[in-house]
């Protein structure tokens, strides 16, 4: 209608609850970790519809029906229509059918993780729904599942078909340096840093690749990859695709582009056969609007009828969204509608992920770069970003114009992976060859000088990728290629050198200044929404070449298991403490548990109701997370928790007094056991942790300096430096000047940021919370209770860094600290 008011966003019921959604995680794993004697039967998440979509569709999965109650829905607002309980889309809300003898079991682990529920009613073998409501006695829902469900009726669309047309773009004639800043600068092209690093990514201690490439950790992954467990080097990619502008000329070919991309993406990961590749695909369309059921039509068909079936891969799940137009008034009616838009979303398993390819090219005398153009030369330039750019759309799109030769190119990449023959791997997307490869660029800080191309070859967005490859190997797959289908796809387009520039046609253009240009949307983004100083610190660092990313200097032997001869011995009692909302108990307990400890899950619940005692256990962590929503500050809630309830301040007290126990706080844990100081021997110099400088939650790699300290985790680590994942949103650490000289004078400060010198800095994010004097880790004067803001548990493994030093294969920086707990333990 146009007449949206922000009245109506305020009055929305679908507002996030991540801390409830936790909650609810806990409980639905808990129940499946229990195996045969798992209480839940079916689970079903509430979206569309709220419970009259979500609870008739639980029970008709078996066949059966219903008879539920109303008002035993939980609702906080008593004013609320019968329509209005049973139709809301209130968010973090499952429905789950529990066995009814484990109905007294599943209270009882919701009641630990204190996760609000509530039985509504029974499944029954008649086929019939009935909701009750004896507030009105009467029914407001009673039909027949048949009819609610069964037999729908086939939607039937027509339309008419139209022609589609661009318009004219001679591409011969641009400016080649204007093109280029221009396509780079495009916020479909550009970093996307400023939304990247306010998401936690190295939680679940399962990450192998993230967004962030590179000691200088720029955002161009082609594909997530995740460990299936904290043990072994299997797990699973992801990765996506998207061609929208390319649905204006042509919307078959943008949906097969957009599988073709997801798929070239993905395959930087280590994946045995194209059909492992499973997709999602989410459809928008403004269904009704002239041409656009016609293009969701095309767009469907040429992908599910026709490439996916021939690629061998299926589409199993998927979703639409066919309302993509939007009308308003301001003084004048006005609409915006979406063209056709198929986003592809690629799923795999993964054999190792530790042969996953990134786009950080290797600083190798006389590598080669060696494109893979699946078009054979078309460079075909309809809706491309340099058409955009110029206000053009072009005429003549892209395509995959042969699903053979795109398997050919899965199968080769993969081969090539496999014998070690790749030294970096980045797709071409948006940009072109242009943007592949000063992406590339980027993340390595070395130079490129690209053969004689074309503007079309530069940047057409033609399926395919750029692969570096060291000169030797390439003479012998030249040879190979020869007896290749795709041998004509396949050429070099440059060679690396160490230059940090960009040559190409006769230019020659600075990293920093290309890099500075893609970069631009993002920091002036970043700058409206975050703290200036620290957003101009961070650009800045694009044009320091004294900057020098990442590094690593280890001051002992990272492999030695010194925890060896206590291993067989027995296992100490490990408490992985946690509350409402800590979400990095699971990689604590892992890293723990490699080191010989016998791990215990201690919700504070437990030692609440007295199920557990502290007297029992030789260490505690306090694990990172949001505990109560961080509401009352981090950490404020679970400490007070502590403080403010006799018992417990006495068993933590008691704890922290014995002689032959350890404590950690980590993160959150670290705020909570910051407030606990009065309690812990030693810590009265310990200050607390306050909102970040940038203003914001910061994700990142960063550089820690290990201080010469009491501290019985760090023993014999100090004068290291180690790179280390941080993510908080209040770790900037608050404390007087005599606070700070106490901690300094007892050797109290166990870490400290530092740059690529290794200097300590208050430059950001090298410092990524202001801390002064760039304190990040504390320390008792006995050394037994530690505290820090970085999480040494998602870096105990070489393949949980996002960069590491080559020669690091199998253990992490940071397992040395755990080993010496279990040392000290003895």
């Amino acid at each position: 209608s146009g007449t949206m008011g922000e009245s109506l966003d305020f009055a929305s019921v679908q507002r996030e609850n991540p801390e409830m959604e936790r909650r609810c995680q806990e409980v639905i794993d808990t129940c499946w970790r229990l195996e045969d004697f798992n209480p839940i039967v079916s689970v079903h998440d509430v979206g569309a519809g709220g419970l009259s979509n979500a609870m008739p569709e639980l029970v008709n999965d078996h066949e059966l029906g219903a008879v539920l109650n109303l008002r035993k829905i939980p609702s906080l607002e008593p004013g609320m229509s019968p329509m209005e309980i049973w139709s809301n889309e209130a968010q973090e809300r499952y429905v789950l059918a529990i066995r009814p003898e484990s109905l007294e079991q599943f209270e009882e682990i919701c009641a630990r993780e204190r996760c609000p529920f509530a039985v509504l009613g029974e499944a029954t073998e008649a086929r019939h729904l009935t909701v009750e409501d004896p507030l009105f006695e009467n029914n407001p829902v009673d039909i027949p599942m048949q009819v609610m469900l069964g037999g729908t009726p086939r939607m039937q669309r027509s339309y008419e078909t139209i022609e589609r047309k661009g318009n004219d773009f001679d591409a011969s004639k641009v400016d080649l340096k204007d093109a280029i800043f221009r396509v780079l600068k495009n916020p479909t092209v550009a970093s996307k840093s400023f939304l990247i690093t306010i998401g936690d990514r190295s939680i679940t201690g399962m990450v192998a690749r993230d967004q962030m490439v590179g000691r200088w950790q720029v955002p161009v992954a082609d594909a997530a990859v995740t460990t299936t467990s904290l043990q072994g080097f299997t797990g699973e990619a992801m990765a996506m695709g998207e061609r929208p502008p390319v649905a204006l000329l042509n919307p078959a070919a943008s949906a097969r582009l957009a599988v073709a991309e997801a798929i070239s993406n993905i395959m930087c990961a280590n994946i045995e056969q194209i059909s492992d590749i499973k997709l999602s695909a989410n459809w928008m369309a403004a269904a009704g609007q002239k041409g656009e059921d016609q293009a969701l039509f095309e767009g469907v068909k040429a992908i599910g009828m026709e490439m996916c079936p021939a690629l061998g891969i299926a589409i199993p799940v998927g979703k639409d969204s066919l309302s993509m137009r939007t009308t308003w008034n301001d003084g004048i009616d006005k609409a915006v509608t979406s063209p056709m838009t198929g986003v592809i979303t690629a799923f795999a398993p993964v054999l190792d992920v530790r042969k996953t390819l990134t786009p950080e090219l290797k600083s190798l005398d006389g590598s080669v770069l060696v494109r893979i153009d699946l078009s054979k030369g078309q460079f075909r330039l309809g809706g491309s970003i340099l058409a955009q750019v110029y206000k053009a759309i072009g005429s003549v799109t892209p395509d995959v114009d042969s699903f053979d030769d795109f398997k050919a190119f899965f199968a080769l990449v993969q081969d090539w992976n496999n014998r070690g023959l790749i030294q970096a791997y980045h797709d071409i997307g948006d940009g072109g060859l242009l943007a592949t490869v000063t992406e590339m660029m980027f993340a390595s800080r070395l130079g490129v000088a690209l053969e004689q191309q074309s503007t079309a070859s530069l940047f057409a967005e033609e399926i395919g990728a750029v692969l570096q490859i060291k000169a030797a190997d390439w003479a012998l797959l030249e040879v190979e290629l020869v007896a290749s289908s795709i041998n004509d796809a396949i050429s070099v387009v440059g060679r690396v050198n160490s230059t940090d520039q960009l040559s190409v046609n006769g230019l020659t253009l600075a990293r920093s200044e290309l890099q500075q240009a893609w970069t631009e949307v993002s920091h002036q983004i970043q700058r409206l929404r975050d703290n200036l100083e620290t957003a101009d610190q961070e650009f800045a660092l694009i044009g320091d070449s004294n900057h020098l990313g990442l590094i690593a200097q280890t001051t002992f032997d990272l492999n030695e298991p010194i925890e060896a001869p206590f291993i067989n011995t027995r296992r100490p009692n490990m408490a992985i403490l946690r509350e409402q909302g800590v979400n990095g108990h699971v990689e604590m307990a892992a890293a723990f548990d490699k080191v010989g400890f016998n791990t215990i899950d201690v919700h504070m619940s437990d030692l609440l109701a007295g199920r557990i005692r502290l007297d029992e256990f030789e260490g505690l962590v306090a694990c990172g997370g949001f505990s109560y929503g961080d509401v009352m500050g981090a950490g404020g809630g679970w400490a007070k928790s502590v403080l403010f309830n006799s018992n417990l301040r006495d068993q933590f007290e008691q704890f922290f007094q014995r002689d032959n126990t350890f404590s950690l706080g980590v993160c959150n844990g670290c705020q909570m056991l910051s407030q606990l100081a009065p309690l812990i021997p030693g810590a009265e110099h310990w200050g607390r942790f306050h909102r970040n400088t940038s203003e914001v939650f910061e994700a990142r790699a960063v550089n820690v300096r290990i201080e010469k300290s009491a501290s019985i985790l760090l023993a014999d680590m100090h004068g290291s430096i180690l790179p280390i994942a941080v993510a908080h949103g209040e770790g900037r650490l608050v404390a007087t000047e005599q606070q700070l000289a106490a901690l300094n004078a007892e050797q109290q400060v166990t870490l400290r940021y530092v740059d690529s010198l290794g200097h300590p800095t208050q430059h950001y994010p090298l410092n990524p919370n202001g801390s002064p004097e760039a304190i990040t880790g504390l320390t008792s004067k006995d050394g037994r209770a530690t505290v820090m803001m970085p999480h040494p548990e998602r870096n105990f493994r070489a393949l949980q860094h996002s960069w590491k030093p080559e020669s690091w294969v199998e253990d992490g920086a940071w397992l040395r600290m755990f080993r010496n707990a279990r040392q000290f333990i003895g």
